[in-house]
């Protein structure tokens, strides 16, 4: 892959787990920042534990040789808190920009059952019209409020929520404004769809209108496991559904060349929840990097 286009960051949700606080609690945000630049990235999401004013921040990861570029946020307005959305969208984008980010991750979490303990294929929430409108619209509005900063806003599709399959993907992207784009996870569409083909398919259709990518690992047989004990995604993720790129069923050679011959610029970010206590992150960063380095040449 071309070294100029593509820069390579890590989530801290293999130290710490920002849904279940437990797994992890004892790796520390020093610990954790440090592994990463150790392990060779130079990039990072925003975890729980960072501290969140840029001016005591950003001197700590200077330091490290790293960089943010992005973090999470939850929009809610397919059940009409789109004020409160908003609201909180703009201190999130001021804190990103302030951190020199340029791509905010949003994940629409009405009716999400990514949390509880239902079972995650069974349970899904599904969108009324009047719901998919509201999202839609509300997308449009973030774009257009981020555009102002220069930033761009992307929904990370995601197990357990509204928009999950390739059918409600389709159904978002047809529905926002050419400047709202999409976060590529390939976990959570291998997880949903089951293939690596279908994966392939949401990357190829949208891949000028990709703006982040997240690279993720699946094990088929924890996914087996849920399907047959209908678990929740959190049980799944205890059981070790995710994994680093390279330690699972996924092939990142097709993803590394279609993205490298469509001349996709920007972050590519290991982000694969496990348990801690199971999966030394340190141990499966280095395992990642080593991965990345032979099969896309970065």
């Amino acid at each position: 892959m071309n070294k100029d286009n593509v820069k390579l960051a890590i989530a801290p949700i293999g130290w710490t787990n920002d849904d279940m606080p437990e797994l992890g609690k004892e790796n520390t945000f020093q610990q954790c920042v440090s592994e990463m630049a150790l392990a060779g990235f130079s990039g990072s999401e925003v975890g729980s534990k960072y501290p969140r004013d840029p001016a005591v921040l950003k001197p700590m990861l200077d330091i490290r040789g790293i960089q943010i570029c992005n973090a999470w946020f939850s929009t809610f307005f397919a059940n009409g808190q789109k004020e409160k959305t908003i609201d909180e969208f703009i201190n999130h984008m001021n804190f990103l920009h302030a951190m020199g980010a340029r791509v905010i991750g949003c994940s629409e979490q009405s009716k999400s059952i990514q949390g509880t303990t239902k079972g995650v294929f069974e349970e899904k929430p599904y969108f009324s019209d009047e719901e998919w409108q509201r999202v839609a619209d509300g997308y449009n509005e973030l774009a257009k409020i981020a555009a102002a900063k220069g930033m761009q806003v992307c929904l990370h599709h995601h197990m357990g929520t509204g928009i999950q399959t390739t059918a409600e993907i389709d159904r978002y992207m047809s529905m926002v404004n050419d400047d709202v784009y999409l976060l590529f996870d390939t976990g959570h569409a291998y997880y949903s769809e089951g293939s690596q083909q279908a994966m392939m398919a949401i990357l190829e259709k949208y891949l000028p209108r990709i703006n982040h990518v997240h690279l993720k690992d699946v094990r088929d047989e924890v996914v087996a496991e849920v399907k047959a004990n209908k678990l929740s995604f959190l049980d799944g993720v205890k059981k070790g559904t995710f994994t680093v790129p390279g330690d699972g069923v996924i092939d990142f050679r097709p993803v590394f060349k279609l993205l490298d011959e469509r001349g996709y610029k920007g972050w590519m970010v290991v982000e694969a929840e496990q348990d801690p206590a199971l999966a030394n992150p340190f141990e499966y960063a280095v395992k990642a990097r080593r991965y990345i380095k032979e099969t896309a040449g970065i």
